[in-house]
């Protein structure tokens, strides 16, 4: 019996879009910049850190989807080119340089062969449009604002004393008895 796949808890979409809000001011800064972004567009996507890849198809692994400009402008598919480098990282649990440079004998036919994508302590997130330096930057960023809004999650429950992630278990833990 397989056991039911379990999203996670301090790293959900709540949190995704916090990271996201996080990151733009820096990203969208750089959008105007044709070095950085040649093409004035973006996609970035975020992968539920909680479900690990074969539990369910990638598509219901994605926690969020972000487009910066007007996708009926856009000269490329830059959300399937987003989807596709985070796949390739989720599954083979590397960011995408690093499959594409270093390990393309782990690639199945049908993988992209783009780069852009990053994994950050489980963490997945692909992004396309910009160079993929830039992409991979743009990631990083917005993996490493998620960690820290899981990782102010998890505080925030340790100091509500709760012996459990999650709103499911959110009892308080007895209080530490109190030395004479």
């Amino acid at each position: 019996m397989n056991p039911v796949p379990t999203p996670s808890c301090f790293a959900d979409v709540d949190a995704a879009r916090q990271a996201l809000q996080m990151a733009l001011p820096m990203i969208e800064a750089q959008m105007r910049d044709p070095e950085v972004v040649g093409s004035g567009f973006l996609c970035i996507v975020v992968v539920d850190p909680g479900l690990a890849p074969g539990s369910v198809p990638f598509e219901d692994a994605v926690l969020l989807e972000h487009a910066i400009g007007d996708r009926l402008k856009w000269d490329a598919d830059y959300a399937a080119f987003a989807r596709a480098k985070a796949k390739a990282s989720w599954e083979q649990g590397m960011d995408g340089h690093r499959l594409q440079a270093l390990q393309p004998h782990r690639l199945a036919e049908g993988d992209t062969l783009l780069w852009g994508a990053v994994h950050l302590d489980g963490i997945v997130v692909g992004v396309s449009g910009a160079f993929p330096y830039y992409d991979e930057a743009f990631a990083t960023a917005v993996a490493a604002c998620l960690r820290a809004q899981a990782k102010r999650r998890w505080q925030q429950a340790v100091d509500a004393k709760q012996l459990h992630a999650g709103h499911r278990h959110a009892k308080p833990r007895p209080a530490d008895p109190v030395a004479p």
